[in-house]
């Protein structure tokens, strides 16, 4: 099942610090985090098969995969030795220039073994997945910024499987690994303070440039894992800079979204929730805008188990007006992008064409409050995907009318915008 429920509203719990507060004390309370979060940890591997898109998927057994993990493995292994390896020169009162020394070291070992194992000089690849693009798609630029872990080896089959499922050619910027723990601290870094790094302003040249080139009529970012938190940075950015007619152009779309924010402002205070006079949690509203949003297209494609989402998206979802975009929660664990996303998500036959059909897709809605979308708390059955919205002017109830009027469920494929562009295809609001 389905469950839809409004983004804002009343809430009585604590709510998490604001994005914008000191950012000592934002990485002091995201440690925090991600120690109560551990419970989640093997949702980042699990489940290991099966392996739908066979030599795509990350842990699929050939040569490549079983280095790659196995070295990622080592690097684990030996980053979390290293750093309690300074507490204890810290502890043991170790002369500060020998830690220095140590630091850099170490960090400059880590740097030139990743660059040599997973990371390229150039930071933009393309895909080479063999497809055949409709001539409207020209107009089209579609941008993919990968998550932790991932060389340029992994960032190819993302891009190649991505390809495959929406006929499209994909422009892959490549957020570089150094190696699981430290990637999980660069997080930690980019979201508290605002760190944008390399491929960060990369990513949002490309976006740039292209939402700025009148020869493109559509843009789509879509954003994995760590990726999701340059992307919150990006939208920042075009957000304060590019005009409303020019985002219009623009949709995002984010699997296991690790990021604290994602800002997507009301056009005009028509549509925005205000607050009962008396505090309840009924919210009240000034009337429904159609197009209320800057962005008009964002959705969050989340895995209930996933420890990059039970510190991401799962527990910064129901601050009111913090994470904007449609969520669907999808019962099951796991973090790979092609294995435990597109997989189930996206499935794809022999033939390298996305099925009509899948267990994802085919669930039904159900509509709770918004409130249950939390860590530890969100209780998804098997059988059921939570799914959020914050526009007012939301179609969820009238395509529940209308489905039920045609004897038709509602389903997940009614609400996915990301669905519809499947095997090549566009939305119907495109085609007019």
């Amino acid at each position: 099942m389905v469950v839809a429920f409004p983004m804002e509203g009343g809430n009585r719990r604590k709510l998490p610090l604001a994005y914008t507060d000191s950012p000592l004390k934002l990485l002091w309370a995201d440690i925090h985090l991600v120690l109560k979060s551990l419970w989640s940890l093997p949702g980042i591997l699990q489940p290991l098969t099966p392996q739908n898109s066979d030599e795509l998927d990350e842990f699929y057994p050939s040569k490549v995969n079983v280095i790659t993990l196995l070295v990622q493995l080592c690097l684990s292994f030996c980053q979390i030795a290293f750093l309690l390896s300074v507490l204890a020169c810290f502890f043991f009162m170790v002369p500060a220039l020998w830690i220095f020394l140590y630091v850099v070291a170490f960090v400059w070992v880590n740097r030139i073994l990743c660059h040599l194992m997973f990371n390229t000089p150039d930071g933009i690849l393309k895909s080479k997945a063999a497809i055949e693009e409709r001539p409207e798609h020209k107009r089209e630029r579609w941008i993919f910024i990968n998550g932790v872990g991932v060389g340029h080896i992994w960032l190819q089959n993302s891009i190649d499987r991505l390809a495959y499922i929406f006929g499209r050619k994909i422009i892959g910027v490549h957020n570089p690994t150094d190696g699981v723990v430290f990637d999980i601290i660069e997080c930690l870094i980019q979201r508290n303070f605002t760190f944008a790094t390399p491929d960060t302003r990369d990513g949002y040249a490309i976006t740039k440039e292209t939402l700025l080139n009148p020869k493109y009529e559509k843009v789509v970012l879509i954003l994995h894992s760590q990726g999701g938190i340059e992307g919150s940075l990006i939208i920042d950015w075009l957000l304060a800079e590019l005009s409303q007619d020019i985002l219009r152009k623009l949709e995002v779309y984010t699997f296991g979204n690790a990021a604290n924010h994602f800002n997507n402002p009301f056009k005009s205070s028509l549509g925005i929730v205000q607050p009962s006079i008396r505090g309840s949690e009924s919210p009240e509203r000034n009337g429904p805008v159609q197009d209320d949003k800057s962005v008009l297209h964002i959705e969050h494609y989340v895995n209930a188990q996933d420890f990059v989402c039970v510190w991401g998206v799962l527990h910064f979802a129901n601050v009111p007006s913090r994470y904007m975009g449609r969520i669907f929660v999808r019962p099951g664990s796991g973090h790979q992008l092609n294995q435990h996303y597109l997989d189930a998500m996206f499935t794809l036959g022999p033939d390298k064409k996305v099925h009509e059909t899948n267990a994802f897709m085919e669930m039904k809605p159900k509509i709770v409050a918004y409130e249950k979308i939390r860590p530890k708390r969100t209780r998804v059955a098997k059988d059921e995907v939570l799914v959020t919205s914050e526009r007012p002017s939301d179609d969820l109830n009238r395509l529940a009318v209308e489905n039920q009027h045609n004897r038709t469920p509602l389903k997940v494929k009614h609400l996915s915008r990301l669905w519809q562009y499947r095997n090549g295809g566009s939305p119907l609001d495109d085609s007019k």
